[in-house]
């Protein structure tokens, strides 16, 4: 794969991962060439790799857009990554460092000033929380595991879903996360799953609310 083949991947994913390419969205070449400032033929190359990762879909006559999840293909969603991320800890738990755990406990602090802050900062809350996520799945040491989470296309599903979170929601986030810590300094690789289960459950129920909203808000509007 090209150097700029890799740009405009990178480019376009971030497009959809922002929001800035909403679901449903077409994507075009030429335009999408202009934005990363390569050649078409780099963005036809990102727009298949995309297609591979599910996060582009094509219509019959070959346009390339924005995927559309059903409520079904979200909840499966979620419950994939509630059995990935729950196997993730368990085995994290066993492996993290003291080195691991600071760099743990320094995110979630970071994560606590940003939604305990005056004006909550979702930004920094988003930030920091894929870095707790990753720091987890990264110790758990499995390069197939690894693999199978990014597949899933869940970034402009976590984004949403903490654009609408409450404060009190937001909190409990920062609470599980602790209870996390604890399982891990105990090395406990039951109670680790136990809660990352219970997490990202929490997660989908939320998600599934907010998006049941935002349908009744854009039917209104």
């Amino acid at each position: 794969m090209s150097r700029a083949s890799d740009r405009a991947y990178a480019e376009i994913r971030g497009l959809i991962l922002s929001g800035d390419a909403p679901p449903g969205a077409q994507l075009k070449e030429e335009q999408l060439a202009e934005i990363c400032g390569v050649s078409r033929t780099p963005v036809r190359d990102a727009l298949r790799r995309l297609e591979a990762e599910l996060y582009v879909v094509r219509s019959d006559s070959k346009r390339a857009f924005v995927a559309e999840w059903s409520s079904e293909d979200l909840s499966e969603m979620f419950t994939l990554r509630s059995m990935l991320e729950g196997h993730a800890a368990a085995r994290a738990a066993r492996r993290f460092t003291a080195e691991g755990m600071t760099a743990l406990r320094v995110c979630n602090a970071r994560i606590e000033q940003a939604v305990l802050s005056d004006e909550q900062d979702i930004a920094d809350f988003l930030e920091h929380n894929r870095e707790f996520h990753r720091l987890i799945v990264e110790t758990a040491q499995s390069k197939y595991l690894e693999s199978s989470l990014a597949m899933l296309v869940e970034q402009p599903i976590v984004r949403r879903t903490a654009m609408h979170y409450g404060p009190d929601q937001l909190v409990q986030s920062v609470r599980e996360h602790q209870e996390l810590i604890q399982a891990f300094t105990e090395r406990d690789p039951d109670w680790a799953r136990a809660v990352m289960t219970a997490h990202i459950r929490r997660a989908f129920h939320a998600f599934a609310k907010t998006a049941a909203r935002v349908g009744d808000e854009s039917s209104i509007g």
